[in-house]
């Protein structure tokens, strides 16, 4: 018995080698390349209302300033960071002066973190909520670059300038495609607030947390500024056009864009044979739509014939919409068979109400990969797997001469028994 627990665990253990040898490839050692710092700008609230008292006995300018001075003691030393005011300089009744009260306290940059203290110290509840301007200057300090940018506004109430509609601006600096991401906090739990902290967020694939205590706060600003340093892929702006002939050629990567309602956006993709095109798309209605929509991605020849096609249909319950495709193309026995250009389409089928405005389009993302195409025969073999077929392969075959090897000790086991 005891030998039979023996050769047993070394089977079990020769299996396992076997298998880990398998499983775990060696990695391949990453291109490190070097990328742009990323930027936040902190957009504070400093209108009159911020004198109120309810965040955990103390204000709410208190509050934002103690959570400030945590961050900044706490942010990365690779991340640019600014500091922008609304409503801290203007304390008159002249609605037009209050909406244009928005100032850099402190330049988007290498962060000097006294300095920066210290600026926010000086800071006193004065005037208006020019949220909307606000944003409109904030994304001109973080323009330029190609690294992340963010902006993270703290306010405790709704734009005072109307009718520059701050949700209208976030939808703007989205439509501008320079990949600059909206992250709202509110200081009051009420629903008018609530919906317009939320609208601009969503407008540029931000958050909004609602906050009503100072840890909350410090942790949720903390948390943001850090978000930024994530190393991500920064999307590229481009614009489709209305035909294919006139589309821009995209190369593999990742593209926003903005399609209008009823319109549909070309884009031109070189592919080359024995490569395979792999597209997708999502569409985000970034405002309120009608229930009922769906999503178009096709990609066809230059002279109009379709190849394949992506589509989904949605009811009203998600907030985006995504399809995709794959394309092989053939190899060739030519090595200088030209690319074939493939013309993709993107058409959606979203409708807004009446009140709603239609411009700018719908946010729109387009991946596009082009990558070595399978062996066809190879790839019908092997069900899809690729080049993972090799390895189930490998372990089948184990798995037969570990069942095989079992069953001649478990008959020599029987055969000494019987002996005995």
């Amino acid at each position: 018995m005891i030998r039979r627990q023996r050769l047993a665990v070394g089977v079990c253990a020769l299996l396992a080698a076997l298998t880990a040898g398998l499983t775990f490839p060696t990695a391949a050692a990453a291109d490190e390349t070097e990328q742009a710092a990323p930027k936040v700008e902190l957009v504070l609230d400093v209108s009159g209302s911020m004198r109120t008292r309810d965040i955990d006995g103390g204000t709410r300018m208190a509050a934002a300033k103690q959570a400030f001075d945590d961050v900044l003691d706490a942010t990365p030393q690779d991340v640019e960071l600014g500091i922008r005011t609304l409503g801290a300089n203007y304390p008159g009744n002249d609605r037009k002066e209050g909406c244009k009260d928005t100032a850099q306290l402190y330049p988007v940059g290498p962060l000097d973190r006294t300095d920066a203290k210290t600026a926010v110290a000086t800071l006193q509840p004065t005037g208006w909520t020019p949220i909307g301007p606000a944003l409109l200057k904030a994304a001109g300090d973080l323009d330029g670059g190609s690294g992340t940018r963010r902006i993270v506004l703290i306010s405790d109430g709704e734009d005072t300038c109307q009718p520059l509609d701050p949700c209208e601006v976030a939808r703007e600096i989205a439509a501008k495609g320079i990949g600059l991401t909206i992250d709202t906090l509110g200081l009051v739990p009420d629903s008018k607030t609530r919906d317009q902290l939320s609208c601009i967020a969503d407008a540029t694939g931000g958050t909004y947390t609602s906050v009503q205590h100072k840890e909350e706060l410090t942790d949720r600003v903390g948390q943001l500024v850090h978000r930024a340093a994530d190393p991500v892929v920064t999307p590229v702006a481009t614009s489709g056009a209305g035909q294919c002939t006139s589309a821009p050629i995209l190369k593999s990567g990742l593209y926003t864009d903005r399609a209008a309602f009823g319109q549909q956006r070309w884009y031109k993709v070189d592919v080359k044979p024995g490569q395979e095109l792999r597209a997708s798309v999502s569409v985000a209605d970034d405002r309120a739509v009608n229930p009922s929509y769906g999503v178009l991605l096709r990609a066809v020849t230059a002279k109009g014939r379709e190849i394949v096609r992506g589509e989904a249909a949605g009811t009203g319950r998600t907030d985006m919409i995504s399809t995709g495709l794959r394309y092989p193309k053939p190899s060739s026995d030519d090595d200088n068979a030209p690319a074939e250009t493939v013309c993709l389409e993107v058409a959606h089928s979203f409708s807004a109400p009446a009140s709603v405005k239609s411009t700018p389009g719908l946010p729109l993302e387009l991946t596009v990969d082009v990558v070595s195409g399978p062996d066809q025969a190879h790839d019908v073999a092997s069900f899809g797997l690729g080049r993972g077929w090799w390895l189930l392969g490998t372990l089948v075959l184990i798995g037969f001469l570990a069942g095989v090897l079992w069953g001649w000790l478990s008959r020599w086991r029987v055969a000494i028994w019987r002996t005995n």
